[in-house]
């Protein structure tokens, strides 16, 4: 069917979309916005959906633009500032194809910082207390790390859930403390290997969104991370077509719980990423870029991921 021109062309100036038409995958979304505008109201959309943060930007000129998000977790000294400055460098010949996100240990986040001011690459953070301030012996607050120089915080990621006994509720707050302090919440979800066998992928993947994603959650202050935690450092990787299935699934999610932000929020695919399935995986709908863990520690390999996008 033919899109009413005038009809699409409101919606996008709504979103500051710059240019007509989109690629095929935004325009399915914008055919069954016309079709059955109750799903996708954009005169219900809140104002946070057209905003932008400094390289987490989403731009819509074609699609949703790929974010490669590296997670150094608890690896990195002062030392390794040199393999930071090595991405800083070769960020330029990548930053076509994506943005490039550096989430190191707390202690490395203010001199990452310092050194990415004007680059291609931004600095952000793996985790946040909620609260802002108090007695909370060893904590971080979202406030000191966007102080630091954060643009973004991990909350919920998989080890923190299973070596901190995180849930839901506390995750939900850590998104919101993310926002409170001006930051971006990328909010990891993903099942066990035990819950895989089962079959409960589905359910689990559907009670952690639930639970997990404030409301108000938008594409300008909220990226989902999905990491099968059984993949995760062992090496092994779903099939394309697993990996399909489960970000059409988060997609559905998001985009009836939220509307048109759910549509265009980035999903990000994590487990076990390197430069030699980057490709293959950036390729499938739906998946809007990378949290990777080991392979973000090598400045080669974290850019051979990030050319991996389409």
């Amino acid at each position: 069917m033919q899109i009413p021109q005038k009809r699409v062309t409101k919606l996008i100036d709504h979103h500051k979309v710059a240019a007509f038409p989109p690629q095929p995958r935004l325009k399915r979304l914008l055919e069954a916005a016309v079709k059955s505008p109750e799903v996708w109201n954009w005169r219900d959309s809140s104002a946070s959906a057209c905003t932008n943060l400094i390289l987490l930007d989403i731009d819509m000129t074609d699609a949703i633009r790929p974010l490669i998000a590296g997670n150094w977790k608890m690896n990195g000294l002062k030392a390794q500032v040199a393999e930071f400055d090595a991405m800083l460098n070769g960020a330029a010949d990548v930053t076509g194809r994506a943005d490039l996100l550096v989430c190191p240990p707390a202690t490395l986040i203010a001199a990452f910082a310092d050194r990415a001011r004007g680059k291609k690459v931004t600095v952000g953070a793996q985790d946040c207390h909620p609260k802002a301030s108090g007695a909370h012996t060893g904590d971080v607050a979202a406030e000191m790390l966007v102080d630091a120089g954060a643009a973004a915080i991990i909350v919920g990621h998989s080890e923190r859930r299973a070596d901190h006994g995180e849930g839901d509720a506390l995750v939900r707050q850590k998104a919101e403390a993310a926002w409170r302090a001006g930051a971006t919440a990328i909010v990891c979800i993903g099942e066990t290997q035990g819950q895989r066998d089962d079959g409960q992928t589905l359910d689990v993947l559907r009670g952690q969104l639930d639970g997990s994603l404030p409301d108000g959650s938008s594409a300008a202050n909220l990226i989902v991370a999905y990491e099968p935690v059984w993949a995760i450092g062992t090496g092994l990787t779903p099939t394309s077509q697993d990996v399909e299935q489960i970000h059409g699934f988060i997609r559905e999610l998001l985009t009836s719980r939220f509307r048109a932000d759910g549509a265009r929020m980035r999903i990000l695919y994590g487990g076990s990423v390197k430069p030699s399935n980057a490709a293959e995986l950036m390729a499938v709908k739906n998946v809007n870029g990378a949290l990777v863990g080991g392979a973000s520690l090598k400045a080669a390999d974290f850019l051979a991921i990030a050319k991996g996008c389409p």
